[in-house]
């Protein structure tokens, strides 16, 4: 007997998508996401399982976790998937397109000089923006939480996984408290409790995983060797950018000091242009790693420019898609094992529980310090989950609620 699927889930496994329409819906994003990686979560959340509902609250908690554990950009990550997911490889493309393509260039443009100016982090259409994203994670928080954690044992697993992130403010507390909740489900949490799991399915085997993860691997340890013999600048380049892209756990702002080593020392980019970037790279919606751009626009050698922004824009993102192809055929056979599903169970509940701490630090603490600050916050709150306004409206009403609280 065939069991029935409902519509939410459908449209995600069947792949009935277009690459156009996630190449739209992603651009949009990609023009109004701002807050950081934790904020661009809660967008996707709004997007594509609230309004759009390509997936369920489960599978999307999945695929967060899943890319918590990763290297790389996660949110951007999860993006790819959901592209994959949606209309298979061009929707990958699509996603990663549209989410990527509006902050870097503008990212290139500032490095060529032709927009912005050095304070424009500092702006109240800026704070506003931080201030919406606060009410985007919030919201996030409180619809994965319950559907996440309906029961006391899940939703205690969600108060250890937060206390754990605060003890341990890092990637490396993250990915603690992701595997102490997934454990202790799998060790106490009742089968029952855990819950069907629906089985979304992406267009990549385990021979092209296999292939992406011999490619990761391989050019992690050739790249290095190429720079030391051919002792070129570009090549010098191009390797620490893969590295550097490679070893990020925790976010994009972790790849700052890796990228510093990387071009500061060999005078390719100097301390001071990198840290004028870093601040601009602040202000723009989408993935931070597309710091990456204004870099190789920076650079001195043959690459800069237009090309070299392009380029590396390109490299430092190349060893996340090879990563999260390369795990994912892997992980769709091992989550629909029993005890892999009850496990799962408690980890989406430690994504909860680490959201939420998120919610706090870094989210609130940069953006709420007054009480008309608090104010704006609800308010967008309210227009969300209350008044069902559209996400991308909401972002255009905080920037214009910031900028008048600044003048009066």
């Amino acid at each position: 007997m065939n069991r029935w699927i409902p519509p939410r889930q459908a449209s995600l496994e069947s792949g009935n998508g277009s690459a156009l329409e996630v190449f739209w819906a992603f651009l949009k994003l990609g023009l109004t996401s701002f807050g950081g990686p934790i904020a661009h979560l809660g967008y996707f959340r709004a997007e594509f399982v609230e309004r759009r509902r390509w997936l369920d609250d489960r599978s999307y908690s999945d695929l967060v976790a899943l890319c918590q554990f990763l290297p790389g950009p996660a949110s951007s990550q999860v993006g790819m998937a959901i592209g994959l997911g949606r209309a298979g490889w061009m929707g990958l493309l699509a996603a990663w397109t549209g989410f990527t393509l509006p902050s870097a260039i503008a990212l290139i443009l500032f490095a060529l000089g032709l927009a912005g100016q050095q304070g424009i982090a500092q702006s109240p259409w800026v704070h506003g923006l931080k201030i919406v994203a606060v009410a985007i994670v919030a919201q996030a928080v409180l619809g994965m939480a319950r559907s996440l954690c309906p029961d006391r044992g899940r939703a205690g697993l969600a108060i250890l996984a937060a206390l754990l992130s605060l003890l341990l403010p890092s990637a490396f507390g993250q990915v603690l408290a992701i595997a102490v909740t997934g454990l202790l489900a799998w060790w106490r949490l009742d089968s029952v409790q855990a819950g069907a799991m629906q089985a979304h399915s992406y267009p990549v085997s385990r021979t092209v995983g296999t292939a992406a993860l011999v490619l990761f691997a391989g050019l992690l340890m050739v790249l290095p060797v190429w720079a030391a013999v051919s002792a070129s600048s570009t090549a010098q380049l191009l390797e620490g950018v893969y590295r550097s892209g490679a070893l990020v756990f925790g976010g994009g702002h972790v790849v700052l000091p890796l990228l510093q080593a990387a071009v500061v020392p060999s005078g390719l980019v100097s301390n001071a242009d990198l840290m004028v970037g870093y601040g601009a790279a602040q202000a723009v919606p989408g993935p931070l790693f597309t710091f990456a751009a204004y870099i190789g626009a920076m650079a001195q050698g043959p690459l800069h420019g237009w090309l070299g922004g392009q380029v590396l824009l390109g490299v430092i993102f190349v060893p996340a898609l090879l990563i999260l192809i390369g795990v994912l055929p892997f992980w769709q056979g091992l989550r629909h094992r029993a005890g892999i599903r009850t496990a799962m169970a408690g980890v989406n509940a430690g994504v909860v529980g680490i959201l939420g701490v998120a919610l706090y630090d870094p989210v609130w603490t940069s953006a709420i310090h007054t009480r008309a600050d608090f104010g704006l916050a609800l308010l967008l709150f309210g227009l969300l989950t209350v008044g069902r306004v559209p996400p991308a409206l909401v972002v255009l009403l905080a920037g214009l609620g910031a900028s008048l609280l600044a003048v009066f």
